[in-house]
């Protein structure tokens, strides 16, 4: 058996950690691995932590913040990268590690292999379907756009929307490439649609159009366009969107979920208004001919009146005939009101004749006897009608005295019963309370929490007291802490009294 060699100098293990770092380092240095991301995570701090495979063997990695800034794609498992950076150990763990300072896909091949697999994803949602693009508003009166401030993608689209058909637009200013440029896109399509129509002046409008835009450039500056995020977003406005993102040859995945593709920003604008120009001469033009139709409407109506006057008689001839019948009328008219007045004149003279005034005056006289005798029955019945409430009243009011005499018997009962009561209640409430018997020449005894002490043996020496009697409390402190013995009293006496009687006496 091999002895142990114990002239080999004794290392910590952080010595140990140390020397190993020191030695990886320096023999590798600086490497360059082509590798699949396996695990990927995003730490809250701007970190991004990873495991770097192939077939047959794993590597740990991380992306420090300032590095991850500068990759302009999302990075998922299984994507093949190439990675430049510098090995080195994680003492913590005991384990090596890359550390990566630059990243790129493993040619474009991996990153539009990436831009298929997610895009037939997404169609087999329906996120690329037709039924689900709405159609653009004809002459929107805000339109919204979604791009960067500083870019000149705004500066040709208002450029182009003031040479077609001016309209108000309201920016929403994002990073179009880089690090948290997917998720600002997202977030302002979002907040476009979470504008209500009735908001104050404190806020944006809510536009009628939104366009998401951005120049053109490699498939790697265009990436965010392609983030899942960005077209679950497009797909999910409930406002018309038109995506013009690149130029005409560039494709991203959000140009399949928007409502209208545009192949350039410019286009896009292009799409979003019509040329107020030729409004204007179509209109010029519809007028020019509703005015020629609207004559020759009229000049047909005129035509048809004239032939219709040409047809019809004269308008002698029509009142001929009615004028001829009106004359005869005319003339049997006179004879028939004489005849008629006469015949009245008639029948008032018979019906005259058998009025008279002694006949009016008898009917006169028998409707005053009939009222003067109502009146008398009138009057009979007030006068019983009164006598009899004259005597309820008296009847109740003397009920209502019997009632009130009752209730003050009873009251005044009842405050005696009670007061007797609550004499004998003070009276028991004064035997039972430990006042009276403190009055008796007693007294209570308590330690310094203000619990009352019934032994002589739950007092300790030193320990502080408190006494009460009847006319008030004093402080004390126990001497000693045994019991000592009462001593006998004299039959007769009060216990806990001296000899001479007089005092409270020794408690202890």
């Amino acid at each position: 058996m091999e002895e142990p060699r114990l002239n080999l100098p004794e290392l910590t293990v952080s010595e140990l950690s140390m020397a190993l770092k020191r030695t990886i380092e320096d023999s590798y240095g600086y490497v360059r691995v082509r590798g699949e991301l396996g695990k990927v995570s995003y730490h809250g701090n701007g970190h991004v932590y990873f495991d770097l495979k192939d077939d047959r063997a794993s590597i740990a990695g991380v992306i420090w913040r300032s590095t991850a800034l500068r990759i302009k794609f999302k990075l998922e498992a299984g994507l093949e990268v190439v990675i430049t950076g510098r090995l080195t150990t994680y003492p913590g763990r005991s384990q090596y590690q890359i550390v990566a300072d630059a990243l790129e896909p493993a040619g474009i091949g991996a990153l539009m292999a990436l831009l298929e697999e997610r895009k037939q994803k997404l169609a087999a949602e329906g996120l690329f379907a037709e039924a689900r693009k709405q159609l653009l508003p004809f002459l929107p009166g805000i339109i919204g756009v979604v791009t960067s401030p500083s870019g000149a993608v705004i500066r040709d689209i208002l450029h182009r929307l003031a040479d077609r058909f001016p309209r108000r637009v309201v920016l929403w200013p994002v990073r179009v490439q880089g690090e948290g440029s997917a998720v600002e896109i997202a977030a302002a399509i979002e907040g476009f649609n979470a504008l209500s129509v009735g908001d104050t002046a404190m806020l944006p409008p809510r536009p009628d159009l939104i366009i998401v835009a951005r120049g053109g450039g490699s498939l790697e500056d265009l990436w965010s366009f392609n983030e899942e995020i960005v077209v679950r977003a497009a797909a999910a406005s409930l406002i018309p969107l038109i995506s013009g993102v690149g130029h005409e040859t560039d494709v991203t995945l959000i140009d399949f979920a928007a409502d209208r593709r545009a192949p350039t920003p410019t286009a896009a604008a292009e799409m979003a208004v019509p040329v107020r120009a030729e409004l204007l001469l179509d209109v010029d033009s519809l007028a020019r001919r509703a005015l020629a139709c609207w004559r020759r409407n009229q000049e047909a109506r005129r035509a048809e009146l004239r032939s219709a006057i040409r047809a019809m008689p004269k308008a002698e001839e029509l009142l001929a005939l009615p004028r001829q019948r009106l004359d005869h009328a005319a003339l049997g008219l006179r004879r028939g009101l004489l005849t008629n007045a006469r015949l009245h004149h008639v029948d008032f003279s018979r019906i005259g004749g058998r009025l008279s005034v002694q006949l009016l005056r008898g009917n006169v006289e028998r409707r005053r006897e009939r009222y003067d005798g109502l009146s008398l029955r009138l009057r009979a019945g007030v006068a019983a009608n009164a006598a009899v409430h004259r005597t309820r009243i008296v009847q109740q009011s003397e009920r209502v005295a019997t009632f009130g005499e009752r209730v003050r018997r009873a009251v005044r009962q009842l405050i005696a019963a009670r007061k007797s009561r609550t004499e004998r209640g003070g009276e028991l409430l004064a035997a039972f309370s430990y006042r009276g018997v403190l009055a008796r020449g007693f007294a209570l005894v308590r330690d310094a929490k203000g619990q009352p002490l019934r032994t002589a043996a739950s007092i300790a020496a030193g320990m502080a007291l408190e006494i009460e009697f009847s006319d008030g409390r004093v402080g004390a402190r126990a001497e000693t802490g045994t019991a000592v013995p009462r001593p006998s009293s004299p039959a007769g006496k009060p216990r806990g009294r001296s000899a001479g009687g007089s005092g409270q006496g020794d408690l202890f």
